[in-house]
Parts: C-alpha cells; structure tokens; sequence
C-alpha cells in the first residue's frame, strides 16, 4: 500500500488512503488471485534481509500484547530523513492497507495508516503500525523508500512524542497471493499468526518501476502493481518532539 507507493496512467499503483472510519472494503482486488491483462514476471518473494524481525528490544514496561484499538490521538506526520521525507501526514482509517478508502488517502499526497480488525496498530503500540503511500504518483512522497537500508532511521511525531523506528530488513510481497498479503499485515511483519512483542513499522509502497522493467503490467482495479515494496522496522527509542 502506502502514505510507508504511487501511479502515474501506465504506471498506477501504491494507493494512499481515505480519512478516519470510512469502513473497510478488505484487500485489494488483485489479492483474489485472478490475473490481469499482460503478461507477468514475478519478482521473488521474501525478505532481502532476514526471515525474523530485528532483536531490537522493546522499551522496559511496553506492553507484551497489542492494544485492539489505538490509544494515541492527534496529528501524526512521518519524517525518513534517508529518503528525504520530511512531514509527511499519517491518516489513519478503518480498513486494510491499499484497499479503496486507504487509495484515496494517498491520492491526496499523503501516508495512509489501516487499524482495525484487517489493519495495524497506532505510532509507539505493539504490533505492527503500517503506513502506505505513492511512489510514482501523488507528489511521489514515498520515491526513494525503496533505497532504504538497514540501519536507516523513520521517525513517526504525534501529540509531542516522536517515536524512533530502525529499518532491519526488507519484504516484497505480491497482491496476487494471498500470503504475500498476509504477511504484510500481520502482526509481527511477515509472520502471520505469531503474537507481537515488540512495536515494529512497516513502511510500504509500489515496485511499478521494477515490475514494469520487467515486462509486468498488471494492476488490480486500484491501480496497485502486483508487488509492493516494503521496509520494516523496529521501535528503538521514543522521546519529546
């Protein structure tokens, strides 16, 4: 998905999100599994780093279960200093990350953030707190995403705390599977089904360029490509803004 994907005619896809309790229209059509028009190239699926999610650990006294619904409030905006994302606005929704309420938040050139049942959890709470934006399109917010490598550094501010996630690994997922889907929006990024213990980031947008290079046009009805990029990250620190 997504705010943390973007497109342009030919190039559609990583469809930001609509505003606060528009409901959910589930995952995006292209996660059904029926292929589109012309002709498709996988990109490998997995982690470009490790399977397991970063041994960073968790600030003494967090929570070892994840809040059901997101206890923080208030303006949440996304800085990725390595990408050159400054401000960016975080809108969270009731939905499942690139569905259609979350596309049209990203259209209007900011980051989209599912909760819920299908969705993530809030800045700072354990689990997995997904944001999704435009690659290609919508002012390009999240263009240089895909060049961020472990280590990198993605600061989410909300009500005068920042809270300091630390990329560890990379997962390419594709919306025709619905695994690849799956493993995007557990809890515990690419391991569905495992109880989080830990607040982790996943920052995710469009692989357009990449599936296009390789002769891969699909889109769902969204305009989301097959594949989708995203950069995972650990919670390390939080401190005042």
């Amino acid at each position: 998905m997504v705010g943390l994907a973007v497109v342009v005619a030919g190039l559609v896809g990583c469809s930001d999100t609509t505003g606060p309790d528009t409901g959910a229209s589930g995952a995006p059509t292209g996660s059904s599994g029926s292929p589109g028009s012309g002709s498709s190239a996988p990109m490998s699926t997995g982690t470009s780093a490790t399977a397991s999610p970063s041994a960073v650990p968790t600030t003494p006294g967090a929570p070892t279960t994840p809040s059901p619904r997101p206890t923080v409030s208030g303006v949440v905006s996304m800085a990725i200093p390595a990408a050159g994302v400054r401000g960016l606005r975080v809108v969270a929704y009731v939905g499942t990350a690139d569905d259609r309420p979350g596309t049209v938040i990203q259209d209007r050139g900011v980051a989209a953030s599912p909760r819920g049942k299908t969705g993530g959890v809030g800045p700072g709470e354990v689990g997995n707190f997904i944001v999704t934006g435009h690659r290609t399109s919508a002012g390009r917010p999240l263009g240089r995403v895909p060049e961020l490598v472990n280590g990198d550094h993605i600061l989410i501010t909300v009500g005068g705390t920042t809270h300091d996630y630390v990329v560890s690994r990379t997962m390419t997922i594709s919306f025709r599977k619905p695994a690849g889907l799956a493993q995007q929006n557990a809890a515990v990024p690419g391991r569905p089904g495992v109880t989080p213990t830990r607040a982790m980031i996943t920052i995710s947008t469009c692989a357009t360029a990449e599936d296009h290079a390789a002769g891969n046009y699909w889109h769902d009805e969204l305009g989301n490509p097959e594949h989708r990029i995203n950069k995972i990250g650990t919670l390390v620190a939080t401190h005042p803004a």
